[in-house]
């Protein structure tokens, strides 16, 4: 029970931070050995601390949300960002279809293509957010922008480079402001950890009745502490860039490498 609040606790805290919610799952599990009675349970757990993050972000957006839907039935012209979010989902869910085992069996536990991709996301991310001064809103998004950040959503598939660091990294890259790119990436892990999570919680049923405590309290935990980063993360974004976001992964990427080099 206590691993699995700690382990709920860090899918909350780094599902929506851009610094890869999978690696650090991998790290605590691998590195700190917290989590490890747990990894019986495989991907379905993981899986289960998702879902809490999903409710989270939908119920923190639900209005915002319910507007995107609503306009974009009734209003498709002047509306098109619910379309666009549709679009940007396509690449990731025919990458997760087509290569996620492949890509879980070469790179999941590889602590060193964990940490490269750790440090490579970081750079990426500071470059992107340093030299895009303009300010392109949520409702300027272009249906090339959706598309060009849904095929770099493609990239969280790797362990490190994290899903809402690929989209914003991206977003930035095309002009669209701090927040409203990362309103943009909440809105787009909603559909891809939906599909993700159902398939795959279904897959592992037996494993989520048979253990339904452990999976119900990391559900939880990871859906409390997510509504209160997101808070968090739209809070500071007013006045801060993503620079502590870069200098987190890259020293943890680093400490990474030097772990497994040097263990």
């Amino acid at each position: 029970m206590i691993e699995a609040i700690i382990l709920g606790i860090v899918q909350g805290v780094t599902e929506f931070l851009p610094v890869s919610s999978s690696a650090h799952l991998i790290i605590f599990r691998e590195v700190f050995n917290i989590g490890s009675s747990i990894s019986k349970y495989g991907l379905a757990f993981d899986l289960a601390l998702h879902v809490g993050t999903l409710l989270a972000v939908v119920i923190f957006f639900f209005s915002d949300l319910w507007k995107i839907f609503i306009q974009g039935i009734t209003k498709p012209k002047e509306n098109k960002l619910f379309y666009y979010l549709i679009v940007a989902t396509i690449p990731a869910a025919l990458a997760g279809i087509l290569l996620e085992d492949l890509i879980d069996s070469i790179f999941r536990n590889n602590l060193i293509i964990i940490g490269c991709g750790l440090i490579i996301m970081g750079v990426v991310l500071y470059i992107a957010d340093s030299f895009n001064k303009e300010k392109k809103s949520l409702e300027k998004i272009t249906l090339k922008d959706a598309i060009l950040i849904g095929i770099m959503q493609t990239f969280a598939l790797i362990p490190g480079f994290s899903r809402s660091g690929t989209t914003i990294s991206t977003a930035r890259m095309l002009k669209i402001n701090r927040e409203d790119a990362t309103k943009f990436s909440f809105f787009l892990s909603i559909p891809v950890i939906a599909g993700g999570a159902l398939l795959k919680l279904l897959k592992h049923s037996k494993e989520v009745m048979n253990h339904l405590s452990i999976f119900s309290i990391g559900t939880i935990t990871s859906f409390i502490v997510g509504i209160l980063t997101i808070k968090f993360l739209l809070k500071y974004l007013k006045k801060n860039d993503f620079s502590i976001f870069m200098w987190w992964r890259v020293l943890l990427g680093l400490f990474i490498i030097f772990f497994v080099i040097f263990k």
